[in-house]
């Protein structure tokens, strides 16, 4: 009975293997374009005397999301 099954839990493992992987590579591309935007913004924030507060631990976690798509 079990062999008989073999091929669709085969079957299922793949499909499976394949969502997770379209699923992780969407994340990063999402984290990497989050990443891309806080360091933008954070560069524009820091180009004021004021938004210098709020600028630089802005554009700090831009940089860290853009080097934690590579890892």
């Amino acid at each position: 009975m079990k062999i008989l099954l073999l091929p669709f839990i085969i079957l299922f493992t793949l499909i499976f293997a394949l969502i997770g992987s379209v699923l992780k590579v969407t994340g990063r591309l999402l984290v990497g374009l989050l990443g891309l935007f806080f360091t933008i913004t954070g560069i524009i924030l820091s180009l004021t005397v004021i938004g210098i507060v709020v600028g630089i631990p802005v554009l700090i976690l831009g940089i860290i999301m853009i080097i934690s798509i590579f890892f």
